[in-house]
């Protein structure tokens, strides 16, 4: 499954904008405010709202006054994606749409729907349509081939803070439904956090995926060499190649049942613990055992990945990134980074400019001015810092 359309209507800084044609590996750039978190939060506040419900992910947000657009007429949230998925065997592109607006000051669910062709030609078929926690979807999506087979649907009420994808997604019939809210849940927004990726851990924690701040890195790094010993000697051996002196990495139980990890120095005998290793060693490490994760996310989003990294190692860890989304999991990263940059191609590169209060998204590969440098061998990275991407020099 992969995204490729998203459409913000008065979500935050995105009063109107739209991401088209969106690859396997996207890099988005912006000056600090231009939204690239916002960006990014549209997956965790899809993710929330799925979770618990739309009350909730605007409360954590500051509340629909906070999240909506200011200034605006029009007092609805809406966000549409559009992604390919296999149904009935065969490749569609399904279109979801979401909006929000707020009676009587309560978040409510709008209108949410599902659609796709029923067949190569026509119109997209509403599968799924609620609106205010009613609606109804199709039961009988295997027979969408056959236009002599009569469509079933089944009506059902949901809360109207709730999606309706939230309940249907539980039921392997509703197809699109049940991918669509798998790919919320197991998308993954990363929120690194170098301190908390430190130290011991239980070693009775949480450890079939690395957690969105890393403070769990010691348990997975161990259930790898137990369970997936050749993926955990490719990340040992991506850690040799990327990073200089390291001969290996060990987790290792502590007299309590607690876990560590030690840094072996190629020049010295004994390894050093993590508390005693360099920020960009550890970052780089967990940044490879996201990346070479057996079962990968189907989307991985990460801000800013070059904080602690020498320079030198952006090219390398962007090349991982577009490794692991050739390997099926679709990836977005934020920077602000011209060296990462430089790793780029132009149909990669996206880059947020404020016009007239509100955040517009653009592309490098429509801009004609950057394909001619790109084409004579020019870097993205440089024709950043030399004013060419819009208003947003570094």
């Amino acid at each position: 499954m992969k995204i490729e359309y998203i459409r913000l209507n008065n979500f935050k800084a995105f009063q109107n904008a739209e991401m088209k044609n969106i690859p396997d590996f996207s890099v988005v750039v912006g000056a600090n405010g231009s939204g690239k978190s916002t960006l990014f939060d549209v997956f965790g506040f899809l993710k929330d709202c799925l979770v618990f419900n739309v009350t909730r992910a605007l409360q954590s947000r500051g509340g629909f006054k906070e999240v909506i657009s200011r200034g605006v007429k029009q007092q609805i949230i809406t966000i549409e994606l559009q992604f390919r998925l296999h149904i009935t065997n065969k490749e569609r592109l399904v279109t979801y749409l979401l909006e929000i607006a707020e009676i009587d000051n309560k978040a409510v669910v709008k209108r949410e729907l599902l659609r796709y062709k029923r067949g190569q030609y026509g119109s997209p078929f509403h599968y799924m349509d609620f609106a205010f926690g009613e609606g109804n979807a199709v039961t009988n999506e295997e027979d969408f081939d056959e236009p002599e087979k009569k469509l079933e649907r089944e009506s059902q009420k949901v809360a109207p803070t709730t999606l309706a994808i939230k309940g249907l997604g539980q039921f392997e019939r509703f197809k699109a439904a049940n991918a669509f809210r798998d790919l919320i849940e197991n998308w993954h927004v990363s929120d690194f956090h170098i301190n908390m990726a430190r130290g011991s851990k239980d070693a009775a924690g949480y450890a079939n995926h690395l957690s969105v701040t890393g403070d769990n890195l010691q348990l997975v790094a161990n259930e790898l060499l137990l369970n997936s010993p050749e993926t955990f000697k490719r990340i040992i051996n991506a850690m040799k190649k990327r990073v200089p002196g390291i001969g290996d990495v060990i987790p290792e139980a502590t007299a309590d049942g607690r876990l560590l990890l030690k840094f072996r120095d190629g020049s010295f005998k004994d390894p050093f613990i993590d508390k005693y290793v360099s920020d960009g060693t550890l970052k780089m490490f967990a940044y490879l055992v996201l990346l070479y994760d057996p079962i990968p996310h189907p989307l991985l989003c990460v801000e800013e990945p070059e904080n602690q990294l020498y320079p030198k190692l952006l090219w390398e860890l962007a090349e991982e990134f577009r490794s692991y989304s050739q390997r099926g999991g679709q990836v977005f990263v934020s920077t602000h980074s011209p060296d990462f940059l430089n790793a780029t191609k132009p149909e990669e590169v996206f880059w947020l400019e404020k016009e007239n209060g509100y955040t517009q998204i653009k592309r490098a590969s429509d801009d004609p001015q950057i394909m001619i440098y790109m084409n004579h061998g020019d870097q993205m990275g440089y024709l950043w810092k030399q004013g060419f991407l819009g208003r947003i020099d570094p």
